[in-house]
């Protein structure tokens, strides 16, 4: 045998050797491969897991839509919707257990046995995306779907999916399942603006999310997966393929037996261009729902919590009176000029509350009744306030036949007159010349005027008009003042009658009484006020004794049944064009202000259909009336207090004071009456007349200032 050879044995082993360290080469780099494959990515989810944070249930707060409620409590005005936020919260106990079952098989049939992820789902989607199905299921489970468009976004980066699995993963340890589909179920988007499932069974059906059917609960799950090309209004064969789909899914899931699947049927739904849309309000509603967002925000109530705590927000609004306004509004506008505009507001004297909002057609476009206007003669109410404080009753006469002061021409309407009448009489006529006699004879008088008016409502800052309300740039008010020359809203002369009303205690106009929570926490209930003693009870209760007679005097606007109103019309020119731009009538009842305003949008001349001037005693009166009517209709008729006397009068007198012929526009060419007050009395003994017994006469009757006429026999 011979002995073996070095130099081989050499070599053998160093071909051995060789060959081990290229193999444990291979085994490291393979490991760590592994390691960079496997192990760090559980190594990075293991750590992500750990530090990852999930909040709880009630620390998740979702957009959702605040409604705003009538006075009533249940008619609902409009709604406040934010982005995405068209959804309506409800326990998972709420939503049938059919519906609930629906959406599982659309979206996750393990979801009750899956740790919050699917890895199959991923293989699933990808080899179904490759195979071009439509109708199978996603690959994520809802758990994602929740993570995905509550927490983390949907943008398509690794890291975001990431953060996705770790945060579901937790999630499905630390929450229960019925609380991850609750929070599914409220916030996932089912197309036509609706979030959650309580909304989009009012899209879809019109109905609430508990009497939702299986094959309607089968539509709702269906259009999940696609919103925007499953509605089925414009995609019938997808959604009903995709509706198939979920009840079949039903049945493999055993919550279906085959005989009720057999039995189903695609069910109609709502015509989209049927819906009201929930955020948008536009018609007058949406100027209510200014109103109380601008309060809202008064009251502290911040956006935040207005678009995400589901608001319930009961308002002063009377539905009645309301619905009263706006046909009014609208019926006496209809066939009239279309570039009139008009705004009504009524007002509770008794609590400052508004019953009724009406400024203009467009929700979303200008507001009528926050717009500063000039208010003619209805602002005349103010200068008897100041009148009566200054102890000059409503039985003092003033001359009103045509005056110049200055520059400045001041005359009647039609050249009304009643030569030397009382204050009472004027204010029925409404006289120009007499009230600017009566603002000349107090110590400055405009600005009592503008006193009295302030101390009524009428604000001191009115947005667009520049400093203080009711005066120059000086901060000093003309005499024009008593004629309506400065501007002020139609809200304002609403509340600021109101405050005659209510014999001189005012209330601050409000729109918002109550705001709750959807978990019924109170945000806000405002308590009664008692208001703030602005005018004497006496110096009111005479100032509205003076109002009476206007309404039924201004072509016959009494308020049916007889009912007791005090009122003014106010009519304001354009200028020297011998056009008028501004007509209104304001009056109240115990129990209801209303102020109407007829103008158009660019201050132009207002004329009615046949091409004649709009006063204060034409249209704005029959929609006050109309309005008034109904908004009172079965309601109690109230009689006004009546006033301690001032000046030594109480209410209107018996005498008005009449001393010259009335016939409007018609006055005696060369004629002037003289001035007979300063000569002493004179009585003319009438010749005997047959007077019938049903005729009931004064002893006498003055003709002029002092001179009278004896009544024979009386």
């Amino acid at each position: 045998m011979s002995p073996p050879n070095p130099s081989t044995s050499a070599s053998g082993r160093s071909s051995a050797d060789s060959k081990s360290r290229r193999w444990r080469t291979v085994r490291y780099v393979v490991l760590v491969v592994v390691a960079l494959l496997i192990l760090a990515p559980i190594g990075v989810f293991a750590g992500a897991y750990v530090s990852a944070e999930v909040p709880r249930p009630s620390d998740l707060t979702t957009n959702q839509i605040a409604r705003i409620y009538a006075a009533d409590d249940t008619t609902e005005i409009t709604r406040v919707v934010p982005p995405e936020g068209n959804r309506v919260e409800v326990g998972i106990d709420e939503v049938p257990e059919h519906v609930r079952n629906a959406v599982l098989s659309a979206e996750d049939r393990d979801f009750y046995s899956n740790p919050g992820f699917s890895i199959s789902g991923f293989v699933r989607a990808a080899r179904d995306n490759v195979m071009g199905k439509d109708t199978a299921g996603g690959g994520s489970t809802i758990t994602q779907q929740y993570v995905k468009n509550v927490l983390v976004g949907a943008d398509r980066t690794l890291t975001r999916k990431m953060k996705e699995l770790v945060i579901s993963s937790k999630m499905a340890r630390e929450w229960s399942k019925g609380e991850i589909l609750e929070a599914y179920l409220n916030t996932i988007y089912f197309g036509r603006g609706a979030y959650g499932i309580a909304a989009a069974s009012q899209a879809y059906f019109g109905k609430q999310v508990g009497d939702l059917t299986v094959s309607e609960g089968a539509v709702l799950a269906g259009v999940i997966q696609t919103p925007s090309s499953l509605d089925p209004e414009f995609n019938r064969p997808a959604i009903e393929a995709r509706w198939n789909y979920v009840l079949d899914g039903m049945v493999e899931m055993g919550v279906l037996s085959p005989g009720d699947r057999g039995e189903a049927a695609f069910p109609e739904t709502v015509p989209s261009d049927q819906l009201a849309r929930a955020n948008e309000a536009p018609g007058p509603e949406g100027l209510i729902r200014s109103q109380v967002l601008r309060e809202l925000s008064a009251a502290g109530i911040s956006e935040q919590v207005l678009n995400t705590e589901g608001l319930r927000i009961v308002t002063t609004i009377d539905p009645v009176a309301q619905q009263a306004a706006v046909d009014a509004a609208r019926g006496n506008l209809e066939g009239e000029p279309e570039d009139l505009r008009t705004a009504v507001v009524s007002v509770d004297p008794h609590s400052g509350a508004v019953r009724a909002y009406y400024g203009g057609e467009e929700g979303a476009g200008y507001d009528y009744a926050q717009a500063p206007l000039q208010t003619g003669s209805s602002f005349k109410a103010f200068g008897l306030v100041a009148a009566l404080r200054e102890g000059i009753g409503l039985g003092t006469r003033y001359d009103s036949t045509p005056l110049t002061v200055g520059s400045l021409e001041i005359n009647n309407v039609e050249g009304e007159s009643c030569g030397r009448c009382t204050i009472a009489e004027a204010t029925k006529r409404s006289l120009n010349t007499s009230f600017y006699r009566l603002m000349m004879s107090m110590e400055n008088g405009p600005q009592k005027i503008a006193d009295a008016a302030h101390d009524a409502g009428i604000p001191m800052e009115i947005p667009g008009v520049e400093g203080t309300s009711l005066t120059e740039a000086n901060g000093i008010p003309e005499g024009g003042i008593v004629l309506g020359q400065y501007q002020s809203r139609v809200i304002d002369m609403a509340s600021a009658y109101a405050t005659l009303a209510a014999s001189g205690t005012f209330h601050q106009p409000y729109f918002v009484q109550k705001v709750t929570t959807s978990d019924g926490e109170v945000l806000l209930d405002r308590p009664a006020s008692p208001g703030e003693d602005r005018i004497d009870p006496a110096v009111a209760d005479n100032v509205t004794q003076a109002l009476l007679p206007v309404a039924a005097y201004s072509r016959g606007h009494a308020l049916a049944g007889g009912r007791p109103s005090a009122a003014k019309t106010g009519t304001t020119q354009l200028g020297n064009t011998g056009m008028n731009k501004d007509a209104w009538m304001v009056g109240y009842t115990p129990s209801l202000s209303t102020a109407v305003w007829i103008g158009t949008s660019d201050a132009g001349p207002i004329t009615n259909l046949w091409g004649g001037s709009i006063y204060g005693s034409s249209l704005p009166s029959d929609i006050w009336k109309d309005t008034m009517d109904v908004a009172l209709e079965g309601t109690d008729v109230e009689s006004f207090p009546w006033p301690d006397p001032v000046g030594g009068q109480a209410g209107v007198p018996a005498d008005a004071g009449i001393t010259a012929p009335t016939t409007p526009g018609r006055p005696v060419p060369g004629f002037e009456l003289p001035d007979l007050s300063d000569l002493p009395p004179i009585t003319i003994p009438a010749p005997p007349v047959e007077i019938p017994p049903q005729v009931q006469l004064p002893p006498q009757i003055e003709v002029f200032p002092g001179v009278t006429i004896q009544i024979p026999g009386m």
